[in-house]
């Protein structure tokens, strides 16, 4: 445990809330962030509020750790980006291999607007649910990029901000699996019934991992993520 804050980026999927858990285990002040980007599965913000009533009530000894919650407006993203999470398009893979899912700059935006918002409120780490081992291939999900954000970051405020991405080498059954470590069954139960990762934002059926489209990538990775884990591969 240590006396250092957090701020988890608390999307309302399930790697975020993995991650929140994980902040929660470890620092004795945890914040949350969310933006509102004009994505397509805005429902995904409504879950955030659920996500952290259910790990109040079923971890008591990490309620006196969870703070504030803030939801900050970044619809600008929506506005410059042409990318099948803000726009009604297909979701696809482009000529370049990666999926029309990308929105250029995103997790850059997320973590610059995280971190001023942790200057002032005194928290030093800020917690990413970003993976480069089982990912759609975002660029700006990648270890390098981070590590580079991370020293701009710290340069440009005169801070020693440490970004934290503890799934970054894990696969989506080794998530699953850390979510069992942390929590038990009542943490993965949170996950699956609570969180939501669907591009579609389609939470019209609940399957055995989740809601979901049972289609689109994040429910392709999900979904694989879990068979894997119950299997025990």
């Amino acid at each position: 445990m240590t006396g250092d804050g957090a701020l988890v980026l608390l999307s309302g999927g399930q790697d975020s809330t993995v991650c929140l858990a994980w902040a929660l285990a470890r620092f004795d002040r945890v914040e949350t962030v969310g933006f509102d980007y004009g994505q397509r599965h805005r429902v995904e913000l409504d879950c955030r509020a659920t996500i952290r009533d259910a790990l109040r009530a079923h971890f008591p000894q990490w309620a006196p750790r969870l703070g504030d919650d803030h939801v900050v407006d970044l619809g600008v993203i929506g506005a410059v980006s042409d990318s099948a999470l803000t726009r009604e398009a297909e979701i696809r893979f482009d000529s370049e291999g990666l999926p029309t899912t990308f929105v250029p700059g995103r997790n850059l935006m997320f973590f610059t607007t995280a971190a001023a918002l942790a200057y002032r409120r005194n928290l030093r780490h800020l917690v990413g649910g970003m993976c480069e081992t089982d990912y759609s291939g975002y660029p700006d999900c990648r270890d390098d990029t981070l590590k580079a954000l991370q020293v701009a970051l710290n340069l440009g405020m005169a801070r020693r901000f440490i970004v934290e991405t503890p799934l970054m080498w894990i696969d989506k059954a080794a998530t699953w699996a850390l979510a069992q470590e942390l929590g038990g069954d009542a943490l993965v139960e949170i996950v699956r019934r609570d969180t939501h990762s669907c591009y579609r934002g389609d939470r019209s059926v609940q399957n055995d991992w989740g809601y979901g489209c049972n289609d689109c990538p994040a429910c392709d990775l999900r979904r694989a993520g879990y068979v894997r884990w119950k299997d025990g591969t």
